[in-house]
């Protein structure tokens, strides 16, 4: 896919169409990186923070907590 590199007030921009974005699972808003690699731009999407909801529905149901064991207290600790 081809584009042209335009001028958008002070700057440069390239537009991105949908098709890509839906493709590297972007949206309007998300924060990527931008770098320089063998003289290609690469842009990478930041890893976005999940919500909980977003957590919970990856939970596979195989975690089970269990106690560990911290050491004697060293100091004022509560007992």
């Amino acid at each position: 896919m081809y584009t042209t590199i335009q001028k958008w007030g002070n700057s440069q921009a390239i537009r991105l169409p949908k098709a890509l974005l839906e493709e590297a699972k972007l949206k309007n808003n998300d924060k990527v990186e931008i770098r320089v690699e063998n003289g290609n731009l690469v842009i990478i999407p930041v890893k976005k923070h999940q919500t909980l909801e977003e957590r919970i529905a990856e939970y596979q149901g195989d975690y089970r907590c269990n106690e560990w064991d911290t050491g004697r207290p060293v100091g004022k600790e509560v007992w």
